[in-house]
């Protein structure tokens, strides 16, 4: 990952940050409320996110090498590595779920890390993924995370998971909130998200996307061949 997501650290440690990550949260926990009996991977920044599921038996959070070591005092919910994304030191098929929060659109290569992904899902693995969405408020506006790397349309990021063995199978949207004045909007942001995603789920200011592990692509075309037998009435 060549470019760095700045501020992560005194964002996620402010009043705004604080809220900003809560309301991300109930949107990630809409999609996977418990998770018992299974094993997760969080990649990015995730300290905010992973003690959603305190009752999966497995909990790993991985941080990009590039990032410095204040990520681990903020990770508290389970176990923290510091690894390359694009390089995951994990077997295959070794998590049954995958949160990637602040990791996409920082990554120097989109295919590397999201092949590295699939290789480490179980086969009927899912990946979260959260992404800023390029034609909202929070993308262009610097002064949080959201606002650094590569932002992507709902359309694009689907496409981009296509490609690349995935198939997006539910999506959530949330920060309609704006940028700027997050500590004072506090008490109202509930109301904010929930009109922003009854009225106009377009302009969030992050997409999440839940994709399934896709086999069937991974298949080189014409690499198995399969006979039909067709069986006609009456016939022995």
């Amino acid at each position: 990952m060549s470019t760095e997501v700045h501020g992560l650290a005194a964002f996620y440690g402010s009043r705004g940050g604080e809220t900003a990550a809560r309301l991300l949260a109930a949107r990630m926990a809409a999609l996977w409320p418990r998770l018992p009996g299974l094993s997760v991977l969080g990649l990015g920044w995730t300290a905010p996110y992973m003690g959603l599921w305190p009752e999966a038996y497995r909990r790993v959070a991985l941080v990009p090498g590039h990032l410095n070591g204040s990520h681990e005092r903020h990770v508290t919910a389970c176990p923290t590595l510091l690894a390359e994304e694009e390089n995951l030191p994990f077997a295959d098929r070794s998590f049954d779920r995958v949160v990637l929060v602040h990791g996409l659109e920082a990554a120097e290569n989109t295919r590397r890390l999201l092949r590295e992904v699939w290789r480490v899902l179980n086969d009927d693995g899912r990946l979260m993924l959260v992404v800023p969405n390029r034609v909202g408020m929070w993308a262009h506006m610097d002064r949080t995370p959201f606002g650094h790397g590569q932002p992507y349309s709902r359309g694009q990021i689907e496409r981009l998971l296509a490609r690349h063995l995935f198939r997006a199978e539910r999506r959530e949207a949330a920060l309609f909130v704006p940028p700027y004045g997050l500590r004072w909007i506090g008490s109202v942001a509930p109301s904010v998200e929930k009109t922003g995603r009854l009225l106009c789920p377009r302009i969030a200011g992050v997409f999440i996307v839940e994709a399934e592990k896709d086999l069937f692509s991974a298949l080189p075309a014409g690499a198995v061949a399969v006979r039909r037998r067709v069986l006609v009435n009456g016939a022995g």
